[in-house]
């Protein structure tokens, strides 16, 4: 944990007083399971992160515990407790860079690749994850659909419940992000 924040500051402070950060304004994170007897859903807003569009670096990280939804409130506290073990891991990190050499200040949409460290329930795995860059008067617009194999960050599944959790699960991320200090 420690290690993830320092990484997380060596991203940001030295972006600080070069170049324009983009931070996160609105955002929404979003997960699906589903398994063959169980439909589960649950989302946050509370993804909190930066990008530097000049030195094409990114850090965001999520709190576990803030998502909400689930089937019932006995699900929510099974998913922090039994596989989250959101007290021990509280927060889902992701750190790295944009492979693709574009300039995304200017106004356009664009297809980008995001390569980097995702750190989940402890474990780090190196992830390419695809989004889609909308930029339009100084915001952009960040959308993302990909898939966390839960064996990838250790989270194991009982016996009892495999049927109604899925082993790989679907994210979807939106974001708005603002020039740092510019709130819209």
């Amino acid at each position: 944990m420690l290690r993830q924040i320092l990484t997380l500051i060596m991203v940001i402070i030295p972006s600080l007083s070069i170049a324009q950060l983009y931070e996160i304004n609105i955002a929404s994170v979003s997960f699906n399971s589903s398994a063959p007897k169980e439909l589960i859903h649950a989302s946050t807003d509370k993804l909190k992160g930066y990008i530097d569009p000049q030195k094409k670096i990114f850090a965001f990280k999520l709190d576990i515990a803030s998502f909400n939804g689930f089937n019932s409130p006995l699900q929510r506290e099974h998913f922090n407790e039994n596989y989250m073990e959101s007290i021990l891991y509280p927060q889902a990190v992701y750190v790295g860079k944009i492979i693709e050499d574009v300039d995304l200040t200017k106004d356009g949409v664009y297809k980008v690749r995001a390569k980097g460290k995702l750190t989940i329930h402890g474990v780090e795995q190196e992830r390419i994850i695809n989004s889609l860059v909308e930029t339009q008067g100084g915001k952009m617009v960040i959308t993302s659909d990909f898939i966390v194999p839960l064996a990838d960050h250790n989270i194991k599944i009982p016996r009892i419940v495999y049927e109604k959790l899925a082993s790989d699960i679907n994210v979807t991320v939106k974001a708005t992000l603002v020039p740092k200090d510019v709130k819209r």
